[in-house]
């Protein structure tokens, strides 16, 4: 057999993470400082790491400011780093949002801001349009998160509330130079979707934001639909002057964290398989199809020899039917307990690349042959948690969660699945 699979996993999800840190990704693209002055704002679980390592290779003065979730935040000298909730919006995002607006506005042709862009921006970017209340904003966002929406539709509705996102902050800098810098958080690292596309021109309208809500059947405060019914809500597209002197670079993608977990998985012993970057849909659906592949390769060598691992990324979702803990992770992963039903010679790992699966304090979690049997003995009933949306007590439970911290970067979700034994 390859190398102990609780380990390889977990050496795997590190590369991971490391392939997207700020550090290592963020120099080299890097514009060349201005005639005028430098802005730096930007928004994101990566932003202060980003920020940070802007000001260590930065030639010149410059300025800024910078909104993280809370415990994301990391060491600046002369760009303020503001702390504010993520998933759902809170005051501080709200006044920072209002503060980068206004930094970046009145600049000349000749100065340069410098838009640090990474996933979380969403959230933390919190500036209602006129006429819709941080509280609406709030009530909206919980109800997305719980219904099952994708975060292409989560994010349609965002822009179309918001005084900055869908490019209305590229339009307050105009006519200074603009330089996005972006981290990709989202299957098929669309621009437009990261963090709702502050600098991007937007392809959606505000007829599709009123669609997304009939979907999913999501009651909107009477101000949010006002809002929604006027013209004043269409975001910025292309075509407009103001996009004339905008750049958006994105720097560092889910791909890149794939091939670095496969590098790993080789060098241990393991063919690699990439399966996608960009996989969508529930959670619990996902993980019925991996592990259709992990049962097929372990029965017939197909379509990969053993002992191989299964890498995939993407954005699952989870609508939200129960009351207990977990994110989208350990809903994948327990489900794919279930599915495997404790057949030898497979484990797993699925976590978040920022280190935070949904609102818990883990990235997620691993998956080994014997979870079933030791669920069992703990009394743990895997189907009913699954059930109930409790993925998290099981994997607590038999101390299989993946706990690192706050990475300080976020390229989305990360699954291997490591098949080492004929069936």
């Amino acid at each position: 057999m390859a190398s102990e699979p609780r380990r390889v996993l977990h050496d795997m999800f590190e590369a991971a993470v490391a392939a997207a840190s700020p550090s290592l990704c963020l120099p080299r693209f890097l514009p060349k400082p201005p005639k005028g002055r430098t802005v730096v704002v930007g928004a994101g679980k990566a932003a202060a790491a980003m920020a940070s390592t802007v000001e260590k290779h930065w030639q010149g003065p410059l300025e800024g400011l910078v909104v993280t979730r809370y415990g994301h935040g990391a060491p600046c000298e002369r760009i303020e780093v503001i702390e504010a909730a993520h998933p759902v919006p809170d005051l501080s995002g709200l006044e920072a949002a209002q503060r980068i607006l206004d930094k970046v506005r009145g600049l000349a042709p000749e100065d340069l801001v410098l838009c640090l862009m990474s996933g979380g921006a969403s959230s933390l970017l919190a500036l209602p349009a006129e006429g819709i209340a941080l509280e609406d904003k709030q009530a909206i966002n919980r109800s997305l998160l719980r219904s099952g929406a994708h975060i292409g539709e989560m994010n349609c509705v965002r822009k179309h509330l918001s005084a900055i996102k869908g490019g209305k902050l590229a339009v307050a800098a105009a006519p200074a130079r603009v330089v996005s810098l972006i981290i990709s958080d989202v299957p098929g690292d669309d621009l437009s979707v990261i963090g709702s596309g502050p600098t991007v021109p937007d392809m959606t309208t505000r007829a599709d934001a009123i669609a997304v809500l009939e979907k999913y059947r999501i009651e909107a405060p009477r101000s949010v639909i006002r809002h929604l019914e006027a013209t004043q809500a269409q975001t910025s597209k292309f075509g407009n002057s103001s996009f004339a002197n905008v750049a958006n670079v994105c720097v560092a993608r889910p791909q890149d964290a794939m091939e670095a977990a496969a590098r790993i998985a080789h060098d241990a012993g393991f063919r690699p398989l990439i399966l996608g970057n960009a996989i969508e849909g529930e959670a619990r659906d996902v993980a019925l199809v991996h592990a259709g592949i992990a049962r097929q390769v372990a029965a017939f060598g197909q379509p990969i020899e053993l002992p191989c691992a299964l890498i995939s990324g993407g954005e699952t979702t989870v609508t939200v039917r129960g009351s207990g803990r977990g994110g989208r992770n350990a809903e994948f992963l327990l489900s794919l307990a279930v599915a495997l039903n404790g057949q030898s010679g497979i484990a797993a790992l699925a976590a978040d690349t920022d280190g935070i699966d949904g609102s818990e304090d883990n990235a997620g979690a691993f998956l080994l042959p014997d979870t079933i049997s030791r669920a069992a003995k703990a009394g743990l009933n895997l189907n009913a948690s699954l059930a109930n949306n409790d993925a998290y007590t099981i994997f607590a439970g038999l101390d299989d969660l993946l706990v690192t911290g706050p990475t300080r970067t976020n390229v989305n979700d990360f699954r291997a699945i490591l098949v080492y034994e004929r069936s």
